[in-house]
């Protein structure tokens, strides 16, 4: 049973983060590591005293918006009674990477947390965190490996999270599965688009490890059905394989067509960001695109934006502005329009706008102007306002914005159809999401498609859960049955 009362008794708290004047001297995590197993700044009997705030509720709303289904109340319960050893268990039960979502995921579940009706949900997330990173330490995350082999081959195409977590489930089931990455090194965006100090990559070099002695297969630098030379053709990849994975992502970043789009120093975020990442991790010592002592001007105000945002300060920036056409959202939940459990739309801070930068919002990008060698120097903007549902320019709010770095950072609109996906022949929506059933096969036999290469941008703990409900998938295609996990499907997507 619950502390009945802990959610009366004590209040919302988190660990602190490194101060900015600190963590802006390096890539590392921007919180304090655990040092000889324990945190002297957030301790183990704070994390038990959060974890009594969950009220262990008749209907766990937290559950529901989990889209892995983790057993929350579960879990935090044994945190609170110290039981770390079945904690990991059942958070393993559901999620392959609780390292990666106690990290990066944006918590839906403390959004329809019962609390959450007070503004102080239970620290769902980070009590996840406690829980896996403790795992690690006490060596109780060890390999899985299958029984018995099935004799079948997979081929994974994408190392993100969704194709991990499909490969990790196919191996345990026995199964032959090789991931393909047409990166140098795995992880997808997980390694190249995640900067260093939201998840450090040593997070998931352990974790890779753990998958390799499980027998799961990693080749790099190779591009399916590309047509180079020395990369593998769709023909070998149907030969060699018995089904194949998709889970390439969404990786068309949405671009800005205004006047002026052609100078130079104006950027897609993906350009960016794997360069501030090989630069965190030594790889690289003079990045191609620098914003040291530049004036950087980031369009979009999403996580995308707040990792340029985090990476150009580390780079020395000279100033920092975000745009957003959105107007500002509010501190707190308009109950009206945005009413719990639904995702609170609120003003969020995240640590990289703690490290400094301007944020403007309502505003509009009118065209890029340049100097005469053909660099972007200014945005023209202008402010707009919601009329009948479209945006419209205020007339007399023209102003420029000095800038010397552009990073667009708006999203994206789905999978590179060019090359794997138009070779296998698949179909291909509206949107640029590649069709599926609610098997997750698209309309190739045995070639099925998981995360945002079928369900459009969307959050690593849906690719996760789209991973493990593709490799249930693959399962019964190949042995007619599954025992594995089966968290969603492409329906029930479509409802949530």
């Amino acid at each position: 049973m619950a502390d009945q009362t802990g959610f009366l008794k004590y209040e919302r708290s988190l660990p602190p983060r490194r101060p900015v004047e600190v963590r802006l001297l390096d890539w590392k995590d921007v919180y304090t590591r655990r040092e000889n197993g324990e945190d002297p700044l957030f301790p183990t009997a704070e994390v038990r005293t959060q974890a009594a705030r969950c009220m262990d509720c008749g209907i766990p709303f937290c559950h529901h918006a989990c889209p892995v289904a983790n057993l929350i109340p579960e879990w935090n319960d044994l945190a609170r009674r110290d039981d770390w050893q079945d904690a990991i268990e059942r958070l393993h039960a559901t999620n392959n990477f609780p390292e990666f979502t106690g990290k990066l995921c944006p918590a839906p579940c403390e959004g329809s947390c019962v609390l959450n009706l007070q503004e102080s949900p239970v620290t769902i997330k980070q009590i996840e965190w406690e829980i896996i990173d403790r795992a690690w330490d006490e060596g109780w995350v060890q390999p899985q490996t299958p029984a018995e082999r099935s004799g079948k081959k997979v081929a994974v195409v994408g190392s993100g999270p969704a194709g991990l977590a499909a490969a990790q489930q196919l191996t345990r089931a026995g199964h032959e599965a090789t991931v393909y990455e047409r990166a140098d090194r795995i992880g997808g965006l997980l390694r190249y688009g995640i900067p260093e100090f939201k998840m450090e990559k040593s997070v998931l070099d352990r974790r890779l490890d753990q998958m390799r002695a499980e027998g799961t297969r990693f080749v790099t630098g190779v591009e399916v059905g590309s047509g180079r030379d020395g990369d593998p053709t769709v023909e070998q990849l149907h030969a060699d394989h018995d089904a194949v994975v998709l889970a390439v992502g969404a990786t068309i970043g949405r671009d800005l067509p205004a006047p002026g789009r052609e100078l130079a120093g104006i950027h897609l975020a993906m350009e960016y960001l794997p360069f501030g990442n090989r630069q965190a991790l030594g790889e690289l010592d003079d990045p191609p695109i620098d914003a040291h002592g530049k004036h950087v001007v980031i369009i979009g105000g999403g996580d995308t934006g707040a990792d340029c945002l985090g990476t150009a300060h580390r780079q020395g920036a000279a100033s920092v502005t975000q745009l957003e056409i959105m107007p500002a959202p509010p501190d707190l939940r308009d109950q009206g329009s945005n009413p719990w459990p639904t995702y609170p739309m609120v003003m969020r801070v995240s640590s990289a706008h703690e490290e400094g930068g301007e944020r403007l919002y309502s505003v509009n990008t009118e065209k890029f102007l340049g100097d005469d060698s053909g660099n972007v120097r200014a945005l023209l903007l202008h402010e707009v306002e919601r009329v009948d549902g479209r945006f419209q320019k205020v007339e007399g709010t023209e102003r420029e914005l000095p800038a010397d770095l552009v990073f667009l950072a708006m999203g994206f609109t789905g999978a590179q159809r060019e090359g794997l996906v138009d070779a296998l022949g698949v179909e291909v929506d509206g949107r640029g999401n590649v069709v599926r059933d609610d098997e997750f096969m698209s309309t190739v036999p045995g070639v099925f498609v998981a995360g945002d290469a079928g369900r459009g941008q969307s959050l690593i703990v849906w690719a996760i859960a789209e991973g493990r409900a593709a490799a249930a998938g693959v399962d019964t295609w190949l042995t007619g049955e599954s025992m594995l996990p089966r968290p969603v499907t492409p329906t029930a997507v479509a409802l949530r």
